[in-house]
């Protein structure tokens, strides 16, 4: 196995070559331009390659940037912390990786004394030395050097939704929202992997079935309870099964009063790490411990937003007023909410996205970011609030922060992906489209703009899968609330692609008769009448209340939209785009109008 293992395009063999013999000149081995073995498998040799190599030197060219392969190789060797990128060309980075310093070797002149390679050479030699230093020693009696670097996962856990038994289900929020808070304690734990909040939540209400979540999740271990809360007091009861025997390895049962809530907390995650026999780092522990507030009313009310911005209702109106409203009581309790400012600043983007309310919501997102800078959250929010006022240079910078501090943060994930899709990087747009929409269940948004992203790359197969996920995920909701005008917008779109175009006009015309002024329904109806039945006469009448009220960031928007690509040649949508452009150029002097965002694209 080599020291460097090096991921370019195929393409680029000649000018990765002479850097190639600079990195060999060194001493370190390179795997780069790979003889196969007779009956190896390709795929096999790069993952054990490139999981054995102390470094992986990226080479970014035009061309490999566009290679799902080198982008694959560079987002693992990220994750690893073991990544050295080098660019040519100025080859625009994708984003999961722009924040990783970066040497351009467009003068380089294939000297290996130039000041870019020499610095380059210095990174690989760092991260070679790293590795080292961590191998244990050879010798037998030796001592092993200490070692920074985390420990790999031993366990895996799933962490099932806690029972909700107070009787009442209004405290179901509480439950999920404790259980949710385990989960992201847990995951702060490098030596164990914590099943995603997505898909431990799809057992939520069953049996415990220990056989079935092996098979399904391959988990060691699983983590079950119930939360109780009346009165002041809380009761919470947990235990932890092996999964293979079925044995308690851990079981507790907690009654305090709601104010030592978090305390609470830290005792779980502390007590099964310890039942595990494991080691907590000391960053670890802090991480663990480190909360957004101390006062338990405020965490109450936070928890409350976000079940309601988690179950899917952010695009309902009165849904997103009632996030704002618990917000800003939470940051009336306590001013340094930064969780609460976040969830605040999307409550307002929301309304603002619904062409109800014109304030954007970045006064929130900056107080948020004010108070903890490194919040995933509340950099991506302010990265989609930047995104809807058209600056999306400034946009994908904040959203390439909001991914380097939580690759798993899902409002990271969503708003990197609409970023890519505004600016037609449908592949990219794919890759965080499909992560956000695996990291939480009632995102009807995220699978319904990949049926654009699917189509616009020409797979129908995929763009069928997201239709089918997004009727599947809209029809949850109706259960609930048959007359929510955004998710029957939705169900309408995915009823559309999957060819019951009877079945979409009834939900159309319905939704129509209890919202008939909803601007981003509207939007979303001429798209499915455009991609779907070629209607474009319907399309256009759809559109024309639209066009009456759009903003200039949405016309922008909507003229580069390659849902509307077939419109483009109809008079009657060019004196639609003249029409507005009129009247947008006769109210530059006015007062700033609102950003009525599509919700698809939201």
């Amino acid at each position: 196995m080599a020291d460097v293992f090096v991921s370019y395009a195929r393409a680029d063999k000649a000018r990765v070559a002479p850097l190639v013999a600079a990195i060999e000149a060194k001493g370190w081995s390179v795997w780069w331009d790979p003889e196969i073995t007779p009956g190896q498998e390709f795929d096999d040799q790069i993952e054990a390659e490139i999981d054995a190599a102390k470094a992986v030197l990226v080479v970014w060219t035009p061309t490999s940037v566009a290679s799902r392969w080198v982008r694959g190789e560079a987002r693992e060797a990220a994750e690893r912390g073991i990544l050295v990128p080098v660019r040519f060309e100025q080859a625009r980075l994708p984003m999961d990786v722009r924040a990783i310093h970066t040497t351009d070797l467009d003068d380089w002149r294939e000297d290996p004394a130039s000041p870019m390679v020499q610095d380059c050479l210095r990174a690989l030699n760092a991260m070679i030395a790293r590795s080292l230093s961590t191998q244990p020693a050879k010798l037998a009696g030796a001592p092993v050097a200490p070692s920074d670097q985390k420990p790999s996962p031993r366990y895996t856990i799933c962490v099932l939704p806690f029972a909700n038994m107070s009787g009442d289900p209004d405290q179901e929020y509480f439950s999920d929202g404790i259980t949710e808070d385990i989960i992201t304690d847990l995951s702060k734990v490098s030596s164990l992997r914590i099943i995603s909040r997505n898909s431990a939540f799809q057992y939520k209400g069953e049996k415990l079935d220990v056989p079935q979540l092996v098979r399904e999740m391959k988990v060691t271990h699983v983590l079950e309870g119930s939360v109780r809360k009346a009165g002041g007091r809380v009761r919470i009861s947990a235990q932890l099964v092996d999964c293979e025997d079925n044995g308690h390895v851990w079981a507790e049962r907690y009654d305090r009063d709601t104010s030592d809530i978090f305390a609470l907390q830290d005792e779980i995650s502390r007590a099964i790490v310890k039942a595990l026999r494991l080691r907590l780092l000391p960053e670890e522990k802090k991480a663990i411990e480190r909360r957004g507030t101390d006062s338990a009313e405020a965490y109450d009310l936070y928890l409350m937003a976000r079940q309601m911005y988690v179950s899917g209702q952010e695009h309902d109106e009165h849904a997103a007023q009632a996030i704002i409203r618990m917000c800003t009581g939470a940051t009336g309790i306590d001013p340094k909410y930064a969780q609460a400012w976040a969830l605040m600043a999307i409550g307002y983007r929301s309304l603002r996205a619904l062409g109800v309310g014109s304030d954007s919501g970045m006064a929130a997102a900056e107080r948020a970011l004010a108070i903890d800078p490194d919040l995933a959250e509340a950099h991506a929010v302010k990265a989609y609030i930047l995104l809807q006022d058209g600056d999306t240079d400034a946009a994908e910078s904040e959203a390439a922060v909001a991914l380097k501090l939580d690759p798993e943060s899902y409002e990271a994930n969503r708003t990197a992906a609409r970023v890519n899709y505004q600016l037609h990087h449908f592949e990219d747009a794919v890759r965080f489209y499909e992560k956000a929409a695996g990291l939480m269940e009632a995102d009807i948004n995220s699978v319904a703009t990949l049926m654009s992203c699917y189509t616009a790359v020409g797979d129908a197969a995929a763009a069928r899968r997201a239709a089918e996920v997004t009727l599947k995920r809209a029809e949850a909701i109706l259960e609930r609330d048959q007359n929510n005008p955004g998710v029957l917008a939705y169900s309408a779109y995915g009823l559309m692609a999957l060819g019951e175009a009877d079945r979409a006009k009834a939900r159309m015309n319905r939704t129509l008769m209890i919202d008939p002024d909803n601007s981003n329904m509207r939007y979303n109806f001429a798209c499915s009448l455009v991609v779907y039945l070629k209607e474009k006469d319907a399309a256009l009448d759809m559109l024309k209340p639209v066009f009456a009220s759009i903003t200039d960031s949405r016309l922008r928007y909507a003229t580069v939209d390659p849902d509307f690509a077939l419109l483009h040649d109809d008079p009657r949508w060019g004196a639609m785009v003249l029409a507005a452009e009129a009247r947008l150029a006769a109210t530059k002097t006015a007062a700033p109008t609102m950003v009525v965002e599509a919700d698809r694209h939201g």
